[in-house]
Order: structure tokens, then sequence, then C-alpha cells
């Protein structure tokens, strides 16, 4: 026990966090690709089947997906915020460092072009878990067979996917 000093454990806690976080990162990247998947095979069933009411399955989809997506980011932003904020000033102040330790997690932050890309990346979110699905919704609203109860619950998802990208764009200032 002798060996186990506050700094060796915080550079353990650092070590599980980054491995988190890369974890966490993987699994974000892929939701985006896995929702593309989902969606071009409920279109292609609704194509197939003539059925357009299959439709309000990608606004159901978007929102699952969506929203996990949302909780990923939000996680790995903590998990650097973390680091930044409280982790490395700690671990600066016992080893008496004299610059930032654990720098590239306020470095990459303030790279060229960081503002730019944060944006085209909101849009493509915004693209993929909000216009995607209502564009299908919409499809359905202007099917000959759209039903009452139907219509009702595609407004309530409609509403839903609006409250998902005011998520995603209030996520894009952090």
């Amino acid at each position: 026990m002798d060996d186990v000093t506050e700094s060796k454990v915080l550079l353990a806690e650092y070590d599980r966090l980054k491995e988190e976080q890369k974890t966490r990162i993987g699994f974000r990247d892929n939701l985006l690709y896995f929702t593309l998947a989902a969606i071009t095979a409920v279109l292609a069933v609704t194509v197939h089947s003539g059925q357009s009411r299959l439709l309000l399955s990608a606004p159901a989809i978007c929102l699952i997906l969506g929203w996990t997506y949302l909780v990923n980011d939000e996680k790995i932003s903590a998990i650097g915020c973390y680091v930044r904020d409280q982790l490395g000033p700690r671990l600066a102040e016992l080893s008496s460092a004299q610059g930032a330790v654990f720098g590239w997690e306020a470095y990459h932050r303030n790279a060229a072009g960081r503002t730019l890309r944060k944006r085209l990346q909101t849009a493509v979110d915004l693209f993929t878990y909000l216009i995607l699905p209502m564009v299908c919704t919409t499809v359905f609203w202007c099917s000959p067979t759209a039903q009452p109860l139907l219509v009702v619950t595609s407004l309530g998802q409609a509403l839903a996917l609006a409250v998902l990208g005011w998520q995603f764009l209030r996520r894009t200032e952090q």
C-alpha cells in the first residue's frame, strides 16, 4: 500500500476515463452509420411493400438512436471537461508541474477550424436524426392511405423530433 499515491490514483483515473471516452466515441460514431442503414432498410421495405405507414418507423428509430447519440456525446464532452477542469489541475498541483497537465484536452479545443467542424457535424447530425425522419413523415402525410390515428401519432413524433433537434443545436456550442 505504500506505493499508492494520490498522483498514481489520479493517473489511473485518467487512464480509465480516456478508455471510456474512446469506447463512447466509437459507439457514438457507429450509431450514425447504423441509423443510416436502418433508415435505408425502412425505405426499402416501404417501397417494396407499398405501405406508407411503415415510414413512421423512421422517426421512432431516429428518436431512440439520436437520443442515444446525444447522451454518449454529452458523456464524451463531460469526460474531457472533467480532465481539463478537475483532474489536470489537481495532478499539476500535486506534481508541481510548470505547465498544464493533459494539455491536449485544452489545446485541441482551440484548433483552427474547430467551430466550423462542429457546425458541419451538427448539420450532419440534424440531417440524419431530424431531416430524414421528417421527410419520411411528410411522405406519409401526403399518402392517400394516411389514417387519422397514425397522423396523430406522427404529429407526436414530429414534436419529439423537434425537441431532439433543439438538443442537437444546444450541444453545438459546447
